[in-house]
């Protein structure tokens, strides 16, 4: 049973990225603040979850939430600052979008960076402790999932419906067969034998 809050604020939001070991497409995060009264049975970690579960939760989260940000960092951006940054970035700015303002983040993982005076904790495997950080991270993934879909449409070679933009065998088959592409991100190791 995942928990509503990790602390004593009533404003705590969740936050979490998901394509963060992708070869391709943006890292994209979301943040979300749950009313109290929230409650859902099949909510949890995005991982755990058939992607129709995921589409069927993202209403609900979208709907019931108290308020919720997305935010995609794309490529030229994970190349320049890295995908560290880019992650903690995207977290950022999905936060900023939210209306009311945290009083508290709560962060999947182990690494974030003070923001606006806000305090944070960063919890470790946080999508399967805590509901807020779950609903991000389901809301991380569709987001994502739809944009992978929409450029899978430009480049089908890659078949980014399918692996999302992931280190499958098929994606680096195609990336040696067809070369890469402007949603590749350059500074990754692309094909293993390629130092």
């Amino acid at each position: 049973m995942l928990l509503k809050n990790h602390s004593k604020f009533i404003l705590e939001c969740g936050t979490d990225e998901a394509g963060r070991g992708c070869l391709a497409g943006p890292v994209t995060a979301a943040a979300v603040i749950l009313p109290k009264t929230f409650k859902n049975d099949i909510l949890n970690d995005s991982k755990q979850l058939s992607e129709k579960k995921r589409d069927l939760l993202k209403p609900i989260i979208e709907t019931q939430a108290l308020s919720f940000g997305i935010t995609h960092i794309f490529e030229d951006t994970i190349d320049d600052i890295n995908i560290l940054n880019a992650s903690i970035l995207a977290m950022q700015k999905s936060i900023e979008q939210l209306v009311p303002q945290p009083e508290f983040i709560i962060v999947d993982g182990n690494r974030f960076k003070p923001f606006k005076n806000i305090p944070f904790e960063t919890i470790i495997k946080g999508d399967s402790k805590y509901l807020s950080i779950a609903a991000a991270s389901v809301l991380a993934k569709t987001y994502r999932d739809m944009y992978m879909n929409k450029i899978h449409e430009e480049f089908p070679m890659y078949n980014w419906k399918q692996n999302k933009g992931y280190p499958t065998k098929a994606h680096r088959a195609a990336i040696k067969e067809f070369g890469i592409t402007k949603y590749h991100r350059k500074t990754f190791r692309l094909l293993p034998d390629l130092v």
